[in-house]
């Protein structure tokens, strides 16, 4: 029986002996013995799986990342990529041309993200974000947040933006978390470590991939 320390204990199928033209017994005991070791173990491996503590045994493809820069748009009428420099976590999924979550197996994903926004501008300012798959907009995946405007000249209005989205893929395809502001005052901001008291970096976009299920088939 498996335990919280180690892996799976999978049973090797038997190598079962043959009695020939004439019966065994004893040829005929081995046999069950060897059965009845494999399907001890294999129903062992199951139960250890399918019970309270069994989600600890499997090994789900999932990613995580995230940005230190500064990300900026230089007009509103174009869509940028949100991009990442970190892999915090990778297992079957990773980042390619800095933008593009790319998963290796096919099935229902999760993509959650946080993306830090400024607006530097003295009024009040609307960002969207989107998904695409494969270069192509996922229909119906976009979302508007509003920002308020800046506090003062060396204080901006500061926002994180935050969901979470279920998006059907195939091996190889990849996701990009689109963007687009209503004025370029509007960015996407790190900040670095802070002092008094010691406190962590802001990073300017996180985001993860989990996976949930395989593709359905009807």
């Amino acid at each position: 029986m498996a335990n919280s320390k180690q892996q799976l204990d999978i049973p090797f199928i038997p190598s079962l002996g043959t009695s020939g033209v004439v019966y065994s017994q004893s040829v005929q005991n081995q046999n069950n013995g060897l059965l009845r070791l494999f399907f001890t173990k294999l129903l062992n491996a199951i139960q250890s799986v399918i019970g309270p503590m069994g989600g600890k045994y499997l090994n789900n493809p999932y990613g995580a990342f995230q940005d230190s820069t500064d990300q900026v748009a230089a007009n509103t009428t174009t869509a940028y990529a949100v991009t990442f420099n970190t892999t915090d976590f990778s297992n079957g999924v990773t980042i390619a041309s800095g933008s593009r979550i790319t998963v290796a197996d096919a099935g229902i994903w999760n993509l959650q993200f946080s993306i830090q926004f400024t607006n530097t501008t003295n009024s009040s300012q609307d960002v969207d974000v989107w998904f695409r798959v494969n270069g192509t907009n996922v229909a119906n995946s976009n979302s508007r947040f509003g920002f308020a405007p800046r506090k003062s000249a060396g204080d901006p209005y500061h926002t994180i933006a935050a969901m979470n989205y279920f998006v059907s893929l195939n091996a190889t395809d990849y996701v990009q978390i689109m963007w687009r502001p209503t004025d370029v005052g509007v960015t996407i901001e790190q900040y670095a470590a802070g002092t008094s008291p010691t406190r962590p970096a802001v990073p300017s976009a996180i985001v993860t991939m989990s996976f949930v299920s395989n593709l359905p088939t009807l």
